[in-house]
């Protein structure tokens, strides 16, 4: 297939385009280039440089692309900077979105697989998450992504195009090539490692009085090439809707540090900070109906493999994709 691919400059686009190519397809990034990293683009694929929020500038790349496909990651995803700028955020992630499946009706592209995210959910009423939980986003990150997933289902109850919806919590890991690399890093595995590399003087633990056995919060974390392999097959298919992808079972924060001092064999000082408003004592989603229809099956998420994996890559790349 000729797979067009946005946001392939970032961490989990720049790891699906290199599992698409090595698979056989064909691939265009589109990407701004704002958040990603050129060097992230598989010298494989073709890059374009444009922002979705241009509806001119995608309607010429859709044109002369002719994919046969959709895979949209490209979104802003930070929580914190969604409250301060909402704004930001439903401009790029639903209104720029919504100029791409405009796009893919008028040059006639059927299928998308938007990666979505488990923060539709909101605080769920029950644990682990699944496709049926009301979705109550609590932060405008969460609804411009809920906003998106309505404009689709209604093209496709308009125009007939073939949505297919990924929700999923912390991606993680890295291939040899790929890895993450954000700035401002917000994520625990690659702070913790940050740490490690003596990057960082130590890590936060922002509060150890949950309702959890060690009292941090419970998170669902995923290989990076196991979500890759999530959209593929959801690529590949006919199933249309939304998908939840999760291991089931979740890691805390303590269980993280210790895995990581395991593997890297260095000291991780650590720091107990207070509570981040808003952190629900565990959030884990059920992945049953992506193993039935999908036949997803995650391979690589293990914890100890997770970190593995991106302590690899972190010490292969000190300085991320700057050098």
């Amino acid at each position: 297939m000729k797979v067009f691919l946005t946001g392939g400059a970032g961490y989990i686009g720049s790891v699906t385009t290199e599992l698409l190519l090595n698979d056989g397809h064909e691939v265009v990034v589109f990407d701004n280039l704002e958040r990603g990293h050129k060097a992230a683009v598989d010298k494989r694929a073709k890059l374009v440089q444009g922002d979705l929020r241009d509806a001119a500038k995608i309607q010429r790349a859709l044109k002369n692309a002719k994919p046969d496909a959709i895979m949209h990651f490209a979104a802003y995803a930070l929580v914190g900077e969604s409250m301060n700028d909402p704004g930001m955020y439903f401009a790029n992630n639903t209104t720029g979105a919504t100029n791409l499946v405009e796009a893919m009706v008028r040059h006639e592209v059927p299928r998308i697989v938007f990666s979505s995210t488990c923060a539709t959910y909101g605080f769920p009423d029950r644990i682990p998450i699944t496709e049926d939980t009301p979705q109550r986003p609590v932060n405008p990150y969460g609804e411009s992504k809920l906003m998106f997933e309505k404009v689709l289902a209604w093209y496709q109850k308009i125009h007939g195009i073939e949505p297919v919806f990924l929700r999923y919590f912390n991606a993680c890991g890295a291939t040899a090539k790929f890895g993450e690399d954000h700035e401002p890093e917000t994520h625990l595995i690659p702070n913790v490692i940050r740490v490690a590399l003596k990057q960082q003087p130590h890590v936060n633990i922002f509060g150890t009085d949950y309702n959890t056995p060690d009292g941090t919060c419970i998170r669902d974390y995923i290989h990076i090439v196991d979500l890759g392999r999530a959209h593929i097959l959801a690529l590949t298919g006919k199933q249309t809707g939304p998908f939840n992808l999760g291991t089931g079972n979740g890691f805390s924060v303590r269980e993280v540090i210790d895995v990581v001092r395991k593997v890297t064999k260095r000291e991780i000082p650590e720091v107990v900070s207070p509570r981040r408003p808003g952190d629900p004592d565990r959030l884990v989603a059920s992945a049953l109906k992506a193993k039935k229809i999908l036949k997803w099956v995650p391979k690589m998420s293990n914890l100890d493999d997770i970190v593995e994996s991106a302590w690899a890559w972190h010490r292969a790349h000190p300085d991320g994709y700057k050098k």
